[in-house]
């Protein structure tokens, strides 16, 4: 493998050293060592020419351009940064005050169905009372009328029965003998017909 490139190596200097001389002999200047001076003579005052302009035209109005490109993707990535930062602050903010607003209205809810629990107790309460005392009235309104109720049936029997005998007869008849058989009729019957 080694001996296959050194014959190649040797091949292309052969080629190319015939070449060389080819062209040297043909007319080819650059070639000729006699023009080599001059040829360095433009090559350095070209090259250096173009290394002048490079160096202080071109080439510090690209870096200049760079810096300022490095320096607005800079400002661009703290401000970018600066603004992650700030959402996230915001998005914190936002999260808290919901929490916040959910316990107030949680708390506000209780609030408000303890009171009207409340409310409700206080009016049952005072609903309850009022029946209550309606009850005790109707009760006693009940009681009065069952106490006061033989005599003032006895009072319309009496009455009735003398309008009656009045009619049947023609004359009036003494109330006090009606009213001794009505009390004799209660007494028999033990007030069965007055609620007792």
């Amino acid at each position: 493998m080694v001996k296959k490139y050194f014959f190649q190596l040797i091949f292309l200097y052969l080629f190319f050293s015939k070449e060389v001389f080819a062209a040297e002999s043909g007319g080819m200047p650059q070639l000729d060592p006699e023009f080599w001076v001059s040829q360095i003579f433009w090559l350095t005052l070209v090259f250096g020419t173009l290394y002048i302009v490079l160096s202080k035209l071109i080439l510090p109005k690209i870096s200049a351009n760079l810096e300022l490109r490095k320096s607005q993707i800079q400002e661009n990535i703290e401000a970018a940064d600066k603004q992650r930062k700030d959402s996230e602050l915001k998005l914190k903010e936002y999260d808290d005050i919901i929490l916040k607003s959910k316990l107030e209205s949680k708390n506000l809810f209780n609030e408000t169905r303890e009171k009207t629990l409340k409310n409700i107790n206080i009016k049952r309460d005072s609903l309850e009372k009022q029946i209550d005392e309606e009850i005790k009235k109707a009760e006693t309104e009940i009681d009065q009328l069952r106490k006061s109720a033989p005599e003032k049936i006895n009072k319309i029997a009496i009455e009735t029965s003398s309008e009656i005998l009045k009619n049947l007869i023609g004359t009036e008849i003494n109330n006090s003998s009606i009213s001794a058989i009505v009390d004799d009729l209660y007494k028999k019957n033990g007030g069965k017909y007055y609620g007792n």
